[in-house]
């Protein structure tokens, strides 16, 4: 791989927009990975092998059964986080 994926870009099919690799890494509940984060990546590179350098196994297979919240409490966290991204906080 020749780019640093933290620093790769993809449309979020949650967001509508671009994000980073990184982003993804952080976005998801109590700041971990996003739980579509393999769905999203895995043409871009070996997302899987990253994941499983970064965070181990045990924690890669938590994210692969992962389920997302209800769409309601998503916008609501999406919201805070935004709100609190715009504050400076």
């Amino acid at each position: 791989m020749s780019q640093d994926p933290q620093q790769m870009t993809i449309r979020c099919p949650r967001l509508g927009s671009s994000v980073t690799f990184a982003y993804c890494l952080g976005c998801g509940q109590a700041g971990g990975p996003c739980f579509k984060i393999c769905d999203c990546w895995w043409e871009m590179f070996d997302v899987v092998g990253c994941l499983e350098s970064r965070l181990g196994h045990e924690a890669v297979v938590k994210l692969a059964r992962a389920r997302p919240a209800p769409k309601v409490a998503s916008l609501i966290e999406l919201i805070a986080q935004a709100r609190k991204n715009a504050s400076g906080s």
